[in-house]
């Protein structure tokens, strides 16, 4: 009897050792499946910048044809927002409120934690910290990687897209908080990369504002060809003092000292936290954009 009952137990362990393993497999799979396919076109980019698979997901116009040129726009965060985009651009599209474009999201690293490596900048700590850095804690690998996510996408991303597809030449890069100082980033060190630059929340708050700081030293890069900026803040995220006063210290930035070919707007989503912000600003950075390059492009 006694033997009996210690197998039941041994079998039941078993089993759900078995149930578990196969419910933590079908939940890494809908974790999969949500945040690293698309569906749009999923490409694999053997990075030698990255030393590592980076896929990124295209979104072609409804009636793509290589017979024409496209405007392209690049976006991190992959599946984040992506619907949005897709909405909205096929709205633009219809009414001719902006032409038909191409949309590259590129997901982050699905099995390792990459994204703040990619989208911090690297004179910020990649665990970001609200705090001012020490001068001591001064470890190279302590920083983000910012600088060989751009030389991927530089290097590698354009290049592959300028191979495959029909572009104009016209290019706009967003990005959404920790991707939001990924632009701002990108904006300075890369200025006449991109015509246009969408920062939405951006995370300007690093290491006691020090997204700010550099902006500031860096901002007459920008002189030279016609660029858009816009960036945006959600009202709820104005409740945060330290996140609403990095913001407002790029804003001071840009109306003290940004040169004469940048053109910049800025808004507030009415209602919206830090998640929706995005939502709400994708519309209004692209309209905001439409009437710069009907101008100045």
């Amino acid at each position: 009897m006694f033997k009996k009952i210690k197998s039941n137990k041994k079998s039941w362990l078993l089993g759900s050792a078995l149930l578990a393993a196969v419910g933590f497999s079908g939940f890494k799979a809908y974790q999969y499946n949500k945040y690293y396919m698309s569906d749009f076109e999923d490409r694999v980019i053997e990075s030698q910048v990255l030393n590592e698979s980076r896929k990124i997901f295209i979104r072609l116009p409804e009636n793509y044809s290589a017979d024409k040129q496209y405007p392209l726009i690049i976006r991190s965060d992959g599946n984040f927002n992506l619907a949005r985009w897709d909405t909205v651009l096929d709205e633009f599209a219809e009414q001719k409120t902006y032409p038909e474009a191409i949309l590259v999201s590129i997901p982050n690293q699905f099995w390792t934690n990459t994204r703040n490596r990619d989208l911090v900048p690297p004179y910020a700590r990649r665990d970001v910290n609200i705090e001012p850095r020490p001068a001591s804690d001064n470890n190279p690998e302590i920083f983000g990687k910012a600088d060989l996510f751009l030389s991927f996408i530089e290097t590698e991303v354009l290049p592959y897209m300028d191979k495959h597809y029909s572009l104009s030449g016209e290019r706009i890069l967003s990005g959404f908080s920790a991707g939001g100082s990924f632009v701002i980033y990108t904006m300075v060190t890369k200025p006449d990369l991109f015509n246009g630059y969408f920062a939405f929340s951006p995370a300007a708050w690093y290491d006691g504002s020090v997204v700010v700081e550099q902006f500031r030293k860096d901002i007459q890069q920008l002189a030279g060809k016609p660029k858009f900026f816009y960036l945006s803040l959600g009202e709820q995220e104005k409740i945060n003092e330290i996140m609403t006063g990095a913001f407002n210290g790029l804003i001071e930035v840009l109306e003290q000292d940004a040169p004469e070919n940048l053109t910049w707007r800025h808004s507030f989503s009415l209602g919206a936290g830090h998640n929706e912000n995005p939502v709400m600003s994708v519309p209004k950075a692209l309209s905001g954009y439409q009437a710069f390059r009907t101008t100045h492009l």
